[in-house]
């Protein structure tokens, strides 16, 4: 069915046929959720409140976090009571940390005393933390089961959800002992015993880990949901890779946003404010402005070098782009060998060494291809740099190397030197870098060049 179909569809109050599984036409609550999220507000409220309250919890969870807080503002109390009460754990704690103050305390009076304490001692956790991920609806049984008993207890016990595609194997105080995919008790022979078909290996998260390491947890164990517990193995919850997955996004997108010289934004593009936009463009814009004008001020400091040899202000574009080129692309490097634990800050000497030849390589090659530059074009009569020429295509080459030896390794450097200060490393980015290698490449410019037309031009 097409997109347009699907609207038509919402718009003439025709929902069975597309939630009804028999029907040929139905379709995901993720795919009716992405329709919501780009109808006007009032469309998508209107359409929402005339679902029924079955699949108004299925949609819901797909819907984006502002669209999210804008219904759930707008039904009335006890709708919203039991949405909220009926979303899986992981995704109510997200939509109740996207409120403050007093609504958050209005939402959290919403929900039934067992949930909201449950909320409570998860958002005493840090932002950044697997507690704000985990979902506490999971499947246990005992490992002097049999297949038989465990899988009528799970069908007693559990309702059918993604956290229940592994079963975890808990002792009579609730420590974590093993977890068992629900094949492998598919697969067994009903009169085993569930400790005959463990493993004994179970890769699990810490409630104090933060999202990145759960992040790279499941990237390294290729799992699609683990186990969550405290410092005494107590089973607390698990953390499914839908939710991972969210987050691994969530970090790329901030870091590029920060990467490109602005502070990250809270909500996607097309739902962020116009002066909101500005704001978060705009501190940074300031910052780096301020940096470019040490750039007039170090060329004021070698102006009268400027008054004699005037061929070298031809030069200058060339000079700081270079620099600034290689800075950023040494941060970019590095700030994505840091994010995915390639490099940390005990390799900051083999960085500094590979990107100290790196750049002498790089600078060599881009030296030797302004020096021939001059000398062609002088050749040829495209231009005449004067009599002193080979000087003047010398002073570029030595420049070259210098300066962009000096970008890539600062810009190898810097995100280094953030980490060690526990900042955002994505923080250097390459507007910051090559603002820096700007300022610090002229100087390199300018001193050689004194150094090689003393007495010549200069």
């Amino acid at each position: 069915m097409s997109f347009k179909e699907i609207r038509h569809k919402l718009a003439e109050g025709d929902f069975s046929s597309l939630f009804h599984p028999n029907s040929k036409n139905a379709i995901h609550p993720s795919e009716v959720a992405g329709i919501f999220n780009g109808l006007p507000f009032d469309v998508a409220l209107k359409t929402f409140r005339a679902f029924p309250i079955t699949r108004q919890i299925s949609v819901f969870s797909y819907l984006d976090i502002l669209l999210q807080k804008q219904i759930i503002r707008s039904l009335a109390k006890d709708r919203a009571a039991f949405i909220l009460n009926n979303l899986s754990s992981d995704d109510r704690l997200k939509l109740l940390t996207s409120f403050h103050g007093m609504e958050q305390s209005a939402m959290l009076d919403k929900l039934d005393e067992k949930k909201k304490k449950a909320v409570h001692n998860l958002l005493g956790y840090p932002q950044n933390s697997v507690a704000r991920l985990i979902n506490t609806e999971f499947a246990t049984v005992s490992k002097e089961m049999s297949i038989s008993q465990a899988i009528e207890h799970l069908q007693e016990n559990h309702k059918d959800s993604e956290t229940a595609n592994v079963i975890y194997v808990v002792d009579e105080d609730g420590k974590l002992i093993d977890d068992i995919p629900v094949r492998r008790l598919v697969l067994n022979k009903g009169h085993k015993q569930v400790e005959e078909i463990m493993d004994h290996y179970c890769v699990k998260l810490n409630i104090e880990d933060t999202a990145d390491e759960a992040v790279t947890k499941f990237q390294e164990y290729d799992r699609t949901v683990l186990p969550v517990t405290d410092g005494h193995n107590m089973l607390l919850g698990v953390v499914t890779i839908d939710d991972v997955m969210d987050v691994a996004q969530e970090i790329g997108t901030k870091e590029m946003q920060k990467f490109g010289g602005l502070e990250s934004l809270d909500y996607p593009y097309v739902k962020t404010p116009f002066f909101s936009l500005v704001r978060k463009r705009a501190g940074w814009l300031i910052i780096l402005f301020l940096g470019e004008m040490l750039t007039a001020t170090a060329m004021g400091y070698f102006e009268h070098e400027i008054a004699k040899a005037v061929m070298l202000s031809l030069f200058i574009p060339l000079m700081i782009s270079s620099g600034g080129n290689c800075g950023s692309q040494a941060a970019t490097l590095i700030i994505r060998a840091l994010s995915v634990k390639e490099l940390n800050l005990r390799d900051w000497w083999y960085v500094m060494r590979r990107e100290f030849f790196s750049g002498l390589t790089l600078g060599l090659i881009l030296g030797t291809i302004g020096f021939l530059r001059i000398l062609a074009w002088q050749y040829l009569g495209w231009h005449n740099y004067g009599v002193h020429y080979v000087l003047l295509a010398t002073t570029i080459f030595f420049s070259l190397i210098g300066i962009v030896m000096w970008g890539t390794m600062s810009g190898a450097m810097i995100p280094m030197i953030l980490k060690r200060l526990k900042q955002d490393p994505a923080a250097s980015s390459a507007p910051f870098v090559a603002t820096l290698v700007d300022v610090t490449g002229l100087i390199i410019y300018f001193s050689i060049a004194a150094l090689i037309l003393h007495g010549t031009l200069l």
